[in-house]
Formats: structure tokens, sequence, C-alpha cells
């Protein structure tokens, strides 16, 4: 499997990463609700709308400004970048996000939906879908999730 690598310029807001005006557990289940919801939507680089396709983290940056009111960095090395705590993949809570990359240098993110699944734009060409992390490709370029709703 082939990914492209997400991309963008990175998003002003005026939302922290670190907001929380909601309880935690229901905003992990607005993210998800919204990101399964977007299942299906075409992969496009550079896109962060529903409308205009989305790449892996603009999905990311999407639905957790849309659903936790939480503005993320644009791109996927920003987002791995953040100051959240690390989860190892068998501490995971639905809401983590989830980061992969060949050789130990993060090129894609996707959010952790429960029994080892997780919601992505994965390549050009494709569509926003939910994988296994266990899968060969994700098994083997896994590298870390990360906490950003506390």
């Amino acid at each position: 499997m082939l990914l492209a690598g997400c991309g963008g310029t990175p998003e002003r807001s005026d939302r922290s990463w670190s907001s929380a005006s909601r309880s935690e557990g229901a905003r992990a289940n607005a993210v998800l609700f919204r990101a399964i919801g977007l299942v299906g939507t075409p992969y496009r680089y550079g896109g962060n709308t529903p409308e205009g396709g989305f790449d892996c983290s603009g999905l990311v940056g999407y639905v957790y400004r849309d659903a936790a009111e939480l503005a993320l960095p644009r791109s996927t090395r920003e987002i791995a970048g953040l100051k959240a705590p690390k989860v190892e993949r068998d501490e995971l809570a639905p809401g983590d996000l989830v980061f992969f990359g060949p050789k130990g240098r993060v090129n894609h993110v996707g959010i952790y939906v429960g029994e080892g699944r997780f919601v992505h734009a994965p390549n050009r060409g494709g569509t926003v879908r939910l994988d296994a992390l266990d899968g060969h490709y994700w098994r083997d370029t896994w590298m870390f999730g990360k906490r950003v709703l506390r």
C-alpha cells in the first residue's frame, strides 16, 4: 500500500488544542461519532473539509475542531509534536490519536475508535475508512498514540 504524505500549511485559530469546554468523555464520544460519520469521504491531499475531501491530518484537524472544539496543528508532524501524553497500543482509549511511519519518521495519523480500529484518510484515490491496527501495514509502521483529550 502506498501512502501519500499528509501535508498542508499550519492553520491559525483562536482556540488552543488544550481547551476543555465539555467533559472529556462527551468530547471523545463526539469525536468518534464525527469521525465515523465521515467514512467514505474522498481523499484529497491538503483537504480539510467534508465537501473538499481530506488528507490524514486534515481529517484529524477537522474532527477535533468540529466535535471537540480543539484546534490542532495542520501537519501530521506538528500534531505528533504536541505536548500531550504518549500512549502505547495496549493503553489506547477511543479518541486518542494514532501515528504511523516507516523507519521512525511520522507520516500518517488517525483517530482510534476502540476495539483495535481507527478512522483515517489513507491515500490518493481512496476514501476515509476504518481499519484495524493489526493490519499488516499498520502493525509494521505503528509508532505511538497521543491522548489530546485529557
